[in-house]
């Protein structure tokens, strides 16, 4: 899907179709890259998010990292190194300072509050 602005489709479904496209594509790391995807300036794709979404595209992308990092913490043992490097942070403190801003408790701890429901 190529975002146009004043194509065929109306301003909202551009906004909703990339926000599934970044649910669904979680190599998707950067504005700048949803941006270069679609052919429009970082600035056009922020207006766009803030107007029909609510929240700017580096929010929604967080989330998504944020999202597939608890779905990982509640699949088992985890190398958190590993982890954080293909979610695309800078380095683990930041992982860290962002999973416990989201879910009140540092992603090990998190890990191990599960441990028990998975049966260990």
């Amino acid at each position: 899907m190529q975002f146009r602005p004043g194509g065929f489709r109306p301003f909202w479904r551009e906004a909703v179709a990339l926000v599934q496209e970044i649910r669904a594509d979680r190599s998707v790391l950067r504005v700048d890259e949803v941006a270069r995807r679609h052919g429009v300036s970082t600035r056009r794709l922020q207006r766009l998010f803030l107007d029909h979404v609510g929240v700017g595209p580096k929010w929604v992308i967080r989330r998504y990292r944020l999202q597939e990092a608890i779905e990982q913490a509640a699949a088992g043992p985890l190398d958190w190194s590993r982890v954080t490097a293909d979610l695309g942070y800078a380095d683990q403190a930041h992982l860290v300072r962002e999973f416990t801003a989201v879910t009140g408790v540092p992603p090990a701890a998190y890990a191990r509050s599960l441990a028990p429901s998975r049966g260990a």
